[in-house]
């Protein structure tokens, strides 16, 4: 049963109606089901399917090419085993030529980057199977994937060769949002509340393959202990067989990585070079744009800023509790979250991480504000005197600067939390200059309680229920 992905569905069972042959492209970072989308939606329809190994050579892919086209087919039982892509294309060719015609036969190239190796040219001889043989007929359906999403970007979606506007879709999966998160752990028995389903979030994300891992009567912390802390836990070197697969150069990208959490807020090009001690150069360019692609990191243009003032900031949730917890703690064993999860370090980083979850539901955020036909700039701001983490300056000509508390209970805004909120507000209509209305919104785990300084500074109040909406 596939969770979510709608929109996806719908694209990719579109081409199965078209009247000429598609070439479709997925993509996302690693583990976020891509795999499990195109066969489920394709199963009654591939006919031939390659994965690409690992690591592995010309000569292995070549080999492993064939070991599928002879599962495909009996008649290449005793063919040899292609020398080159010309010869293995060659053979796929044949194959096809050998199906009957007119149903829609789904070819599904699966970690496409792996079998692109160095001086094999397979994507140049990709380029001329679509060109020259599949554009030819009008019943195929080819689709690539790869969890590479930078080596898809450049070399698949912004192609300036033989591919470049001839793909019908590109579709980036991205990771669940809480709505879909919820829908899968209960399709899998896990029954947890609101408040468990965020714990969990903080630390898996919304990657199916991480949250296949809790068992059933665990709490969200007890199933955290067992897989990042535990001796041989599923998640305790997670961070470092991600990055090794998805990048060549993975330490540049893990120095980055690191750089880049450092900071709760996001850093400055600049800084995230002086704080990792790189020097600035194409290597460090590309690998920054790499974490991007890959879903690993953000950036993001501070409200009213310009673009060379951009912010950087690492919005992957394992890395980023592998980077503060996993690696500080990974020696202490079974029950190292149960005693750290209620400690002040711990709390911080529950409101910061909480704080980014929030941003990543905007969408949620105005439907419970019912405004998601009204266009809104979403961003951050700051003036070094007050800084807000998520504003959101609509098209109505008003602004909600929207404060975030993860709390295990009602939040209380004292007196010096009022001061807080409207020097927030005093500071962002001086720095802004903003003619509009500007109003604090809270977005909280159990409520705000609503005391005389409740009332004084706040418009909006929502619950943390309001992120498990589902949203179009």
């Amino acid at each position: 049963m596939i969770i979510g992905r709608e929109k996806e569905i719908e694209k990719l069972e579109e081409s199965l109606k078209s009247k000429e042959s598609e070439l479709i492209a997925v993509y996302g970072r690693r583990r976020v089901g891509k795999t499990f989308l195109v066969r489920e939606v394709y199963k009654k329809q591939i006919v031939f399917e390659l994965v690409g190994l690992y690591r592995g050579t010309m000569e292995d892919q070549l080999r492993n090419f064939h070991e599928q086209l002879k599962d495909a087919s009996i008649k290449f039982k005793d063919s040899p085993i292609p020398r080159d892509w010309t010869e293995a294309f060659g053979l796929l060719k044949k194959y096809i030529n050998g199906l009957r015609a007119g149903k829609k036969k789904v070819i599904f190239i699966d970690e496409f980057p792996w079998i692109a190796t160095a001086r094999s040219k397979f994507l140049m001889i990709f380029e001329n199977f679509w060109n020259a043989f599949c554009t030819s007929k009008k019943d195929l359906v080819v689709v690539v994937c790869g969890s590479a999403a930078a080596y898809m970007v450049k070399n698949i979606i912004n192609n300036r060769g033989g591919l470049h506007n001839r793909l019908s879709q590109k579709i980036q999966l991205e990771a669940f949002n809480l709505h879909e998160t919820k829908l899968f752990l209960n399709s899998r028995g896990i029954r947890l509340n609101d408040y468990s389903i965020i714990q969990l979030y903080m630390v898996l994300g919304g990657i199916p393959h991480y949250l296949k891992m809790p068992r059933k009567g665990e709490s969200a912390v007890q199933a955290v202990d067992r897989l990042c802390f535990e001796k041989g836990g599923d998640l305790t070197n997670e961070f470092n067989e991600v990055f090794k697969s998805l990048f060549r150069k993975s330490k540049l990208h893990e120095t980055i990585a690191r750089g880049l959490a450092t900071s709760q807020k996001g850093v400055l090009r600049e800084e995230l070079l002086k704080v990792t001690k790189l020097p600035s150069n194409g290597d460090f360019s590309n690998a920054l744009n790499e974490l991007i692609d890959s879903g690993f990191a953000q950036k993001y243009i501070p409200y009213g800023k310009v673009q060379r003032k951009s912010l950087y900031r690492l919005t992957d949730e394992l890395s980023l509790f592998h980077i503060k917890f996993i690696e500080p703690y990974k020696d202490q064993g079974a029950g190292t979250w149960s005693k750290l999860f209620s400690k002040p370090t711990n709390v911080i980083w529950s409101g910061f991480v909480f704080e980014s979850i929030c941003i990543k539901h905007v969408a949620q955020i105005k439907k419970a504000l019912k405004i998601e036909g009204i266009h809104s700039i979403n961003s951050s701001w700051t003036n070094g005197k007050a800084q807000v983490d998520l504003v959101i300056a609509r098209d109505d000509n008003r602004v909600n600067l929207c404060e975030m508390k993860f709390y295990n209970k009602e939040f209380t805004i004292d007196k010096k939390g009022l001061n807080n909120l409207k020097n927030k507000v005093e500071e962002f209509i001086k720095d802004t200059k903003i003619k509009g209305q500007v109003v604090i919104t809270m977005i909280t785990t159990y409520g705000v309680e609503e005391n005389g300084n409740y009332h004084e500074v706040v418009e909006n109040s929502f619950e943390m229920d309001c992120l498990f909406e589902k949203v179009s």
